[in-house]
This record gives C-alpha cells, sequence and structure tokens, in this order.
C-alpha cells in the first residue's frame, strides 16, 4: 500500500479548514495518522486560540534511539476553500479561480503523510523517531504555534511551509513588532469653525510622511498597513488608528526603526497639541541557523545523492519556525513546489511534492549516519 500524493493532496483540500476551524480536518488527520502507525495526540490550545480544536501532535517510532526529527505544517488556510473544484493541468493542481487552492499548507501535510507511507513501506530504512506537529490559525498570527502545550522532543526539524521548489531551504527569517497607534485630536465643524479643532487625519498623515518605510534593506522592512478615522466629510476628523509593523533579523534595527516611528509621531502629535497612545507588540522573534547545524548539513548531503540542488536562503515573513526555534527546537523551512500563496492564481507542482517526500527520507537517513 502506498500513498498517492495527488489523491491525498486532493482529499485534504476538499476539506475546508480557514483559520479557526480546522476540527474537520484535524478528525481526518487523526485517523490518517493512527492508520500509518503514529501515536496522535491533541493539545488543549483550544482554550486559548479560540479554535475549534487543538494542534495535533504524533510519534512515529524509529529504527534507532537518535535523532528524533520535526516534520511539521499547518492546518488552516488563509480563507475559506467551500465548493472549490482542484484542476489538474501541466503537470500541476491548481485552484479553479474562484478562490485559494489550500496548497498552503495542504501541499505540506500531503509531504509529511507521504514521508510516514514511505518508512511504513521501507522497514529496513534505518531512521530515529519522527514527530510530527500540525497546528492550528498559523494565518492569523502563528497562534497555534504560540500556545502549544505539549513537550517536543525532537532534536531539529522541518517545516513544511517554504517557497521555492524542492531543495530550498528558509534558515533565516526576522524578528516582528506590530505597533497599533491612535492619534486624538479635537472635532469641530469642517465649514464653521475648522480652526478650533485639531484634525487626526492631517496629524497623523505629517507623521507617516516624515518616516522612512517600505524596504529599508536587505534584511528590514516597516509598513502603514491600515489607518482608519474620522467620522463624516464636514467634521474635523478627532480619532484616528493605525496600525503599522517594522520586521528585521537584525535586534538593533528593529529597535532602531520602531523608535524612529515613535519619535516621529511623539513629534507630530505634541506640535499640534494631539494625544498619542500605543500598543506596541512582539510578534516573533528573528532565527537565523548555520550552514554547518545537522538540520541543513544533512539535507545538503541527501540532495547531492538525490541530485536535487540545495539553495539556503532568508525570507521576509513570519513562519511557525520562529516560534519552534525562540523555543530551542532548531527549524528550517523547506520548498514544495507551491507558489502564489493567498491568491486565486495558487498552484503546487505534483512532482516537486513528491521530490520532497524523497528528501526527506534522504535526510532522516542521513541524520542517523550524521548522529
Amino acid at each position: 500500500m502506498s500513498i498517492d500524493i495527488v489523491e491525498e493532496f486532493l482529499k485534504l483540500v476538499a476539506i475546508n479548514s480557514p483559520s479557526g476551524t480546522e476540527r474537520e480536518l484535524a478528525c481526518y488527520l487523526k485517523e490518517k495518522l493512527q492508520q500509518l502507525g503514529a501515536e496522535v495526540y491533541e493539545d488543549g490550545s483550544a482554550d486559548k486560540t479560540g479554535s475549534n480544536t487543538g494542534n495535533l501532535i504524533a510519534r512515529y517510532p524509529g529504527k534507532t534511539a537518535k535523532p528524533t526529527i520535526l516534520l511539521t505544517a499547518h492546518m488552516d488556510t488563509v480563507a475559506s476553500t467551500e465548493g472549490m473544484t482542484p484542476e489538474i493541468r501541466e503537470g500541476a493542481v491548481y485552484s479553479d479561480g474562484k478562490c485559494i487552492l489550500g496548497a498552503d499548507d495542504k501541499a505540506g501535510i500531503a509531504v509529511i503523510l507521504g514521508v510516514l507511507q514511505n518508512l511504513k513501506n521501507n522497514p529496513a530504512l534505518q531512521h530515529g523517531p519522527v514527530e510530527i506537529l500540525l497546528t492550528v490559525q498559523e494565518e492569523v498570527g502563528l497562534k497555534g504555534v504560540k500556545n502549544l502545550d505539549y513537550p517536543l522532543q525532537a532534536d531539529y526539524g522541518y517545516v513544511l511551509d517554504g517557497d521555492g521548489p524542492t531543495g530550498t531551504i528558509v534558515n533565516a527569517s526576522p524578528s516582528h513588532i506590530t505597533l497599533d497607534l491612535v492619534v486624538e485630536g479635537k472635532a469641530a465643524h469642517a465649514g464653521l469653525a475648522p480652526e478650533e479643532g485639531i484634525n487626526a487625519i492631517v496629524v497623523a498623515s505629517e507623521a507617516i510622511a516624515g518616516i522612512r518605510s517600505g524596504r529599508l534593506d536587505e534584511e528590514t522592512t516597516s509598513n502603514f498597513g491600515l489607518i482608519s478615522g474620522g467620522k463624516a466629510r464636514n467634521i474635523v476628523a478627532d480619532k484616528v488608528e493605525i496600525q503599522a509593523e517594522v520586521r528585521s533579523r537584525s535586534k538593533e534595527k528593529l529597535e532602531k526603526e520602531t523608535e524612529a516611528i515613535l519619535a516621529k509621531f511623539e513629534e507630530v502629535t505634541a506640535k499640534h497639541n494631539a494625544k498619542l497612545s500605543v500598543n506596541k507588540e512582539l510578534a516573533y522573534e528573528a532565527f537565523t541557523i548555520d550552514t554547518n547545524h545537522p538540520v541543513i548539513s544533512n539535507a545538503f548531503k541527501a540532495g547531492q545523492k538525490l541530485g536535487i540542488e540545495v539553495k539556503v536562503q532568508a525570507t521576509g515573513g513570519g513562519l511557525d519556525a520562529n516560534i519552534l526555534n525562540s523555543r530551542g527546537i532548531p527549524c528550517v523551512a523547506l520548498g514544495l513546489g507551491a507558489d502564489k500563496p493567498h491568491s486565486n492564481e495558487e498552484y503546487v507542482i505534483i512532482a516537486e511534492m513528491q521530490k520532497c517526500v524523497d528528501f526527506l527520507i534522504g535526510i532522516l537517513a542521513e541524520a542517523v549516519k550524521s548522529s
């Protein structure tokens, strides 16, 4: 018996699982993982995340005691796929164009199931224990992994949620600070007495105009993503709310750019006698994994034997890997042939998913040799 990775992927995307509603998919995966010989657990994170299920954790026994390798993906999709009919053409699976496909991250889940089926079918293959983590609400702030309440035992691991073809390894991701800024001015009639008011929109606009944003350098970005305020065209706006962010792989640059934003807002609001309130949060911390670490060096060895070109790169986005690394489990993300996530043009290349299964089997074998 073997898993047809396309057939399995199509089953997964047929189960609608937008963030917070992963229960149906979790139930399917529990049964599937148990059939493959894994012990499966559900943690109690749902009480904190508000999802209708917890994270799933599974353990597949090894032929050797070490090392324990973590394979992880997320069960939620960024939007609903209800009613979507996948289309297979030119060696890839596409959405029908009405909504997203859900390859982010059901392609990753399909690959993990393919790996376990391969291990089950090849009992002579030497490998350590495999730990599986399938998270909820990754698409809405990494909530599932942040609230994971199960003690993982992995020595290091792979997040099946990277960009690019098989062989692409994401070994670095930035820290992410979120800023919620509120500028309060004073309302007045815009035609009768505008001079009696303090226009919060004008104040906020002046502050934003004086701040660098976009790509600041190769490892640092900032963005003003949402601004809302005012009540009517004939009222001087008395309140504006702004959502902004700063990301950087450098702690010093992260703090410098964040403080620059806050300093400019403080300067401009004081100048106009407006009020400023700020909520600043560290969403997640940066990580960088050295290429000499076994999590990467074993991938290079496996790639060389399989004829897979291995390429190491950084990303500007956040991953479950950010949280796992901050908790002491070195993790990188692997590409698996998916592209255009979060869009109706999303697709995944079939051969790349199967190649990723083979790549991981090779990595598991190399991990035993190097331990």
